[in-house]
């Protein structure tokens, strides 16, 4: 593993431990918000792994989508599961965030939310470093 893809993995980490405080405040949209953050530098660490170049872009399942040929194990095996999260939290991202007249993020969002947030964080950070073969 390359240092940057190395640096994304361990700072994925470290959101993900924070996801849990923002939940016992009942900051789900926060929850939400990190959670899409948190799965985007884990599958941009799984490209820079590949060798690929990480795009600008909050979403990068469709990268992935296009080298499917080039990913290790698990990943591959869990790639569409991981695909649906990523697309689901990516789609929650700016909404999350900065809400809109009729959509207030910290009324919006319930404690079940965020709750499936940082279980779907799990779940891709878990695969993530087993592919990445990390302790």
């Amino acid at each position: 593993m390359d240092k940057l893809s190395e640096d994304y993995l361990k700072r994925a980490i470290i959101r993900y431990e924070v996801l849990n405080e923002y939940l016992k405040r009942e900051g789900y949209a926060e929850v939400v918000r990190e959670a899409q953050e948190t799965v985007e530098l884990l599958l941009k660490a799984v490209l820079l792994d590949m060798g690929l170049i990480v795009p600008t872009m909050h979403d990068v399942s469709i990268i992935l989508d296009k080298n499917k040929d080039f990913l290790k194990e698990p990943f591959l095996a869990n790639s569409d599961k991981i695909r649906t999260i990523s697309k689901t939290l990516r789609k929650e991202r700016e909404i999350s965030f900065y809400g809109a007249e009729d959509f207030l993020p910290s009324e919006e969002y319930a404690q079940s939310d965020a709750i499936r947030a940082i279980e779907d964080v799990k779940f891709v950070l878990d695969i993530v470093k087993k592919t990445l073969e990390v302790g």
